[in-house]
């Protein structure tokens, strides 16, 4: 008995040797053929992504290009990869051409446009969608919209009169929310304004964060008036110029000094561009307007004296934001007579009632904005 015990023991010792060495030899067969595989999709993705970055195809390279390049600090993502004289080529077959005129505020009615008595046939659906007042708060309404690349608000302000620039309340030092600026000031609807720089004195590391996501939002760039006030007025040599209304409650876009600003009587302003349309003609896009496809802030004011205030999503795989030219036809659908673009990017939002309506994703991807400098907001009991 003890024989057989010792020899069943050796049969099962060299069972689960056995059983541990095929065991073994499938797990070096399985990772052999995961590196295997692994090794051939790093080639296969490899040539793929040098296909789409620099074969005959420039759908991808033009985007990538000119929505990097139009960045204000993310423009080595194209330099990186691209020479400059790629990059100038590609700037130079996709770019948007300003109107070149000021707007005429004669051709902006005064009236503020009431609701009418009688139910009326309207032109189109956008005409509906601007007129027909919200019941819930007839002073704005907000139109959700959405097409194949993006989607979007658009908040529609009767009263002209109600719109004013938003300033960040620590100028020239940090930028704040525009949730936090749109309380501060009172205002029910708010969209972020112009273009910023500006950097703490703070830690290093603190600057090296505020260098990689866009500046503090501390400094307005251009022209900016709030109430009548100049809040700052510096050299400014990007698209567009000065945005804002005159003390008529017009929209007025075109390049000017403080002192055309103050003769026509601008009462409140912020700089940024481009514009989108002039006197009821638009600017022309050339290819895809060469800001690429972002997210998109933008204002307008229609002939009959509405405001409509912007703002589109994007940086998603399947909506990734809206174009210049997207802009201009937005606007020109709802019917604005003039109209520029605002800073866009992680700095696009709007707020009703002190919340984001918008989702905005920053540069790190997470759903967030950031500090600004400027916005413009609609006060209906400003005092």
């Amino acid at each position: 008995m003890n024989q057989i015990l010792v020899i069943d023991d050796d049969t099962d010792f060299s069972y689960k040797v056995g059983h541990k060495a095929r065991k073994a030899k499938k797990r070096k067969g399985f990772l052999s053929k995961l590196t295997t595989f692994t090794f051939k999709s790093v080639i296969v993705t490899s040539i793929l992504g040098l296909f789409v970055m620099y074969g005959p195809n420039t759908f991808f390279r033009d985007w990538y290009i000119t929505t990097a390049m139009t960045t204000m600090n993310h423009q080595y993502l194209a330099t990186m990869f691209y020479s400059m004289e790629t990059i100038d080529e590609v700037m130079d077959r996709n770019k948007t051409i300003e109107v070149d005129s000021v707007t005429d505020p004669t051709l902006i009615a005064t009236n503020i446009t009431e609701e009418p008595e009688e139910e009326i046939e309207y032109e189109d659906e956008f005409e509906e969608a601007v007129l027909r007042k919200d019941k819930e708060h007839p002073d704005y309404k907000i139109i959700k919209i959405k097409d194949n690349s993006y989607t979007g608000y658009l908040a529609v302000v009767y009263d002209p009169s109600t719109i004013h620039t938003l300033v960040t309340n620590n100028l020239s030092q940090e930028g704040q929310y525009l949730t936090d600026m749109a309380e501060e000031a009172g205002a029910t609807i708010a969209i972020n304004g112009g273009v910023f720089t500006g950097l703490s004195t703070s830690s290093e590391e603190l600057k090296a964060q505020e260098i990689a996501y866009g500046g503090n939002g501390g400094q307005p760039q251009g022209l900016t008036i709030c109430n009548g006030e100049v809040v700052t007025d510096t050299p400014y040599g990007g698209a567009g110029g000065v945005i804002g209304f005159t003390e008529e409650n017009k929209l007025v876009c075109g390049r000017m000094s403080a002192n055309e600003a103050e003769s026509l009587g601008v009462r409140d302003c912020v700089t940024c561009g481009p514009f989108l349309i002039i006197n009821g003609k638009a600017s022309t896009t050339v290819g895809n307007g060469g800001w690429g496809i972002a997210p998109r802030t933008a204002i307008g004011q229609r002939q009959d004296g509405i405001v409509l205030m912007l703002s589109i999503d994007g940086r998603r795989a399947t909506m990734p934001g809206a174009t210049m030219a997207d802009l201009i036809k937005i606007m020109q659908q709802y019917g604005a007579y003039n109209a520029s673009a605002l800073d866009g990017g992680t700095s696009t939002a709007m707020v009703e009632n002190g919340n984001l309506v918008n989702d905005p994703i920053d540069s790190t991807g997470a759903h967030a904005t950031r500090p600004i400098a400027t916005g413009f907001g609609a006060i209906f009991n400003k005092n």
